[in-house]
């Protein structure tokens, strides 16, 4: 069994910075699990940390059944790839394959034989004479990858593997990642900022800030059902709509337009309470005609996403976006009514950012 498992783990630079801020987390054996957030959020400092490159300020690293808190990396049975793969230039595909193996001082024959048979399993064969520099990017991350493979590690730590690859290599390396994954059934670790990459690949995410993680779950729970504001307008291709509103009665008010509280929110705020109506760009349709607890708006901006549209329609001075199918694009000016799916609908607590629905009072980052 590899699960990890981390309890209260701080990781305190000097002068009191905490790159990771008490994080309890449990990550299943064979698990494909995701960090995610923005630059400086801690999610690469808890990655090393993990892996040994950081020393652990306070709490405790289990990896499977072993206290892995105070082991040196090598201790610790796993297996890293960086973000620009750090390939040995002067070594062929081979070696660089083989060469953990070397440092476990196994014969040269029989890593090699390691390297050939991994190499195989992640299409490099006809390549493993050459170097680095002769090869392409797509080529170097599986290099990259076959190495770390090639120990059976316990766990795989990726740290944004896919971020130096073209937009249309990293889609298919994306497909090609989680094939392997799957065929490994290795505990798997990825940290990553683009949130798309979190939601193809991932089994559950931990979406992290400031150190801390907001929100554990799986890609449908975390999309659907974000924890907080923050994580609301962070995951999500376009970002949720997310308007500053007043609750009276059964209705939200944002500037001149009113619509339903969310179901799921019904009961759980007060009349007259300062909340924030969320609701994301794919759940928002267009209608030319009036209808009920639509929202009258006037498109200002199309843009083109090839089989869709993004449409931003202004609500007085309030904006919502909607992702509608290219069949159905509005032109600049039109002035239309936006319509919503209730039960798909968000409410946020506006001093908190907390989500205010039945469901608010599970821990966001329960395992």
């Amino acid at each position: 069994m590899a699960a990890i498992t981390t309890q209260a783990l701080v990781k305190e630079y000097p002068g009191g910075v905490r790159g990771v801020d008490g994080v309890d987390i449990t990550i299943a054996d064979g698990e494909f699990f995701a960090l995610l957030g923005p630059s400086g959020c801690g999610k690469t400092t808890l990655l090393r940390s993990i892996a040994g490159l950081e020393a652990i300020t306070e709490g405790q690293l289990h990896i499977g059944d072993r206290d892995v808190t105070r082991l040196e990396p090598g201790q610790r049975n796993v297996a890293m790839v960086f973000q620009d793969y750090a390939l040995f230039p002067h070594m062929d595909v081979a070696d660089n394959i083989a060469y953990p193996l070397k440092i476990r001082r196994q014969g040269r024959s029989a890593r090699r034989g390691v390297a050939a048979e991994v190499g195989d399993g992640l299409s490099l064969t006809g390549l493993m004479e050459r170097r680095p520099g002769q090869l392409s990017g797509g080529q170097q991350q599986r290099v990259a990858l076959a190495r770390a493979v090639a120990t059976r590690p316990d766990v795989l730590l990726l740290d944004e593997p896919l971020s130096n690859l073209d937009a249309r290599l990293r889609l298919e390396a994306r497909t090609f990642l989680k094939e392997l994954q799957r065929d490994l059934a290795i505990t798997t670790v990825f940290v990553t900022h683009d949130q798309a990459e979190a939601l193809a690949l991932a089994d559950r995410i931990a979406v992290m800030s400031a150190g801390k993680l907001l929100q554990v779950g799986t890609p449908r729970e975390v999309f659907a059902k974000p924890a907080t504001t923050f994580v609301a307008g962070f995951i999500g291709s376009t970002p949720m709509n997310l308007l500053p509103g007043r609750v009276e009665g059964s209705r939200v008010r944002f500037g001149s337009a009113d619509v339903p509280v969310p179901p799921d929110a019904v009961g759980m705020v007060d009349d007259g309470a300062e909340v924030v109506w969320g609701a994301r760009p794919e759940y928002l349709g267009w209608s030319t005609t009036a209808v009920e607890d639509g929202v009258e708006a006037e498109v200002t901006v199309v843009e083109n996403l090839g089989a869709s549209v993004l449409v931003t329609a202004a609500v007085g001075t309030d904006r919502l976006q909607l992702v509608l199918d290219e069949d159905h694009e509005p032109e600049p000016g039109a002035r239309g009514w936006v319509t919503a799916r209730a039960h798909r609908t968000l409410l946020f607590d506006a001093e908190s950012g907390q989500r205010l629905d039945a469901g608010a009072g599970v821990p966001a980052v329960a395992p």
